[in-house]
């Protein structure tokens, strides 16, 4: 009996410490943590895009992205887990944006909201995604508000700083044409504020006499024809053109019925050949000067390209009603690489801090973003994107216009 004993407590005592050693991080498995949205088979992800609307052809971010989610399911998933992506309409309307989060959040109950468009719309939900701590990111905006991780730590941007951007036509303008007169249409929200804010900038101390005329209009304004009209009229020879894809096809033929030929910057968020101008007319757009840091699916240069033929056959399989030549698909494709990324480093720690964590941990190339534009985040950085490539439509495609400028 004492020898049987002196066993039993030697198998009790191999037991305890087996299972002390297996609870002790590193000895062990992982223990997998998830906030609501998650689960050992699930991931549930949340958009807000404009299928209608003033700015509707911008929902194709949250299409094509939500085709890449079905494409990533069909290969199996991320870590052995399904996307469940649930995509809402706001109109483009800030406060149905509101009523969408809501939803989203607390009936819903996704992990995180990812890629909501627009300026206006997200400063509608910024304070409450932070209030929730549910991750607003990689916002499909560029406004510079989305960089404050002090301030605001559940919300991170996607695209360049609209401010960034402004500041580099800003600097061209001076560059090439140091007496230029500029008139420049606003959208009077934050997306056209902090492009203004930027180009005045770039343009330095001649900002003061170089601006000739600013004008505003409103996303809900049915044409521009008199803000255009007006702008004609100051005499400027250089027109900064804010304004979302809509007002951005009115203004350039606008610009031509009136037989104003001014160089034309137009910003990247409206500088699809395929949304905005062919629906302008290309005789009309010959010569609009913008920057990219994706590369269109219309140029030339990428016809024979690997990453071009695999984008293709991703629309054809699993987004066949979108246009592969239009290239706001190439922002929602590029985005959900983004957030897949993510995700694949999140691996079992699906909580939301854990999300925002790795966005804020990334350094990578994308297939279809501009060669020598990457994404690169850091706890105190949550501008994914810096650099840009300055181009200029030829009636076909774009013409580079120097290098690649921005941080490395």
């Amino acid at each position: 009996m004492q020898v049987s004993t002196r066993v039993n407590r030697r198998v009790l005592v191999a037991a305890l410490v087996t299972a002390t050693l297996g609870a002790v991080p590193g000895m062990a498995q992982a223990q997998k943590k998830y906030d609501q949205g998650a689960t050992d088979t699930e991931i549930k992800i949340g958009n807000i895009s404009p299928y209608s609307g003033p700015a509707s052809s911008y929902g194709a971010v949250g299409k094509t992205a939500g085709a890449y989610f079905d494409k990533i399911n069909a290969e199996g998933g991320i870590n052995g887990r399904k996307i469940k992506f649930v995509s809402l309409d706001d109109g483009y309307n800030p406060a149905k944006m509101v009523e969408q989060a809501r939803k989203l959040v607390e009936e819903d109950e996704v992990l995180l909201l990812f890629a909501p468009v627009g300026t206006p719309n997200n400063t509608a939900i910024h304070k409450y995604m932070n209030a929730k701590k549910v991750p607003q990111l990689f916002i499909s905006s560029g406004a510079a508000r989305w960089s404050d991780p002090k301030n605001f730590p559940w919300s991170m941007g996607w695209n360049p700083s609209y401010q960034v951007e402004g500041r580099i036509y800003g600097q061209h303008i001076v560059a090439t044409k140091p007496n230029a007169k500029v008139a420049v249409l606003i959208q009077n929200d934050d997306f056209g504020k902090d492009y203004l804010k930027g180009l005045l900038e770039g343009l330095g101390d001649k900002a003061k006499t170089m601006v000739v005329s600013q004008i505003t209009y409103e996303t809900t304004d049915p044409t521009i024809d008199s803000q255009m009209v007006t702008l004609k009229a100051s005499g400027a020879d250089t027109f900064f053109n804010i304004t979302t894809p809509k007002f951005s096809a009115m203004a350039i033929k606008k610009a031509a019925e009136l037989g104003w030929k001014p160089a034309h910057y137009l910003v990247s968020t409206s500088n699809s050949v395929t949304a905005v101008l062919k629906q302008a007319g290309v005789e009309n757009s010959l010569g609009v000067i913008s920057a990219t840091y994706t590369r269109d699916p219309v140029d030339p240069r990428w016809k024979d390209s690997k990453e071009l033929a695999d984008f293709n056959d991703f629309m054809k399989k699993f987004n066949a009603t979108g246009d592969p030549k239009d290239a706001i698909n190439v922002l929602g494709y590029s985005m959900a690489q983004t957030l897949a990324q993510v995700l694949k480093q999140a691996g079992d720690n699906l909580t939301r801090a854990n999300i925002m964590k790795e966005a804020a941990n990334l350094n990578m190339a994308l297939p279809m973003l501009y060669p020598g534009v990457n994404i690169k985040t850091g706890a105190d950085d949550f501008n994914p994107i810096q650099r840009m490539q300055m181009i200029q439509f030829n009636g076909t495609g774009y013409d580079l216009m120097g290098k690649v400028v921005g941080p490395d």
